[in-house]
């Protein structure tokens, strides 16, 4: 496997270097909400680039929502896997390649309850932005 540049925020480093280390079996909540390892590669840099995301289910994919706390801008990660769908994630102790989709309007207010009462904070984020924040599904690779 190729080098894995973590997060500069340390916490977010700290957390992806225990879950990885871990092999899965430590790191893997934030609070009470369940967290997967998201690499993705730079989309100019060709870069691997690893952060931690709260995610959600919705049948075989796993959901994971670009809030970035709310900001007015995209977080890196997801301007990432808009040019490269292609990303790798380790849920728990599963580690394998998945193919990322922002979800239509549609689909995404089917899925936001869920989102929210997996972490009860992305009720509050729209609000902070005019950005209409992206939700993601991460479907595994056959």
């Amino acid at each position: 496997m190729s080098q894995v540049k973590l997060s500069p925020e340390k916490w977010v480093a700290d957390q992806a270097r225990l879950y990885e280390e871990s092999g899965g079996t430590q790191g893997t909540t934030m609070g009470s909400s369940p967290c997967l390892l998201l690499d993705v590669q730079g989309r100019t840099s060709g870069q691997w680039h690893r952060t931690v995301l709260i995610y959600g289910r919705d049948g075989q994919d796993y959901l994971i929502v670009a809030s970035a706390g709310g900001s007015d801008l995209h977080p890196q990660w997801y301007r990432n896997l808009s040019v490269n769908p292609r990303v790798r994630l380790r849920v728990e102790t599963q580690r394998f390649e998945a193919d990322a989709r922002t979800l239509s309007s549609a689909d995404k207010a089917r899925v936001w309850p869920h989102l929210v009462d997996v972490f009860a904070p992305y009720a509050d984020y729209q609000a902070k932005t005019q950005r209409d924040i992206p939700v993601v599904a991460l479907r595994p690779v056959e």
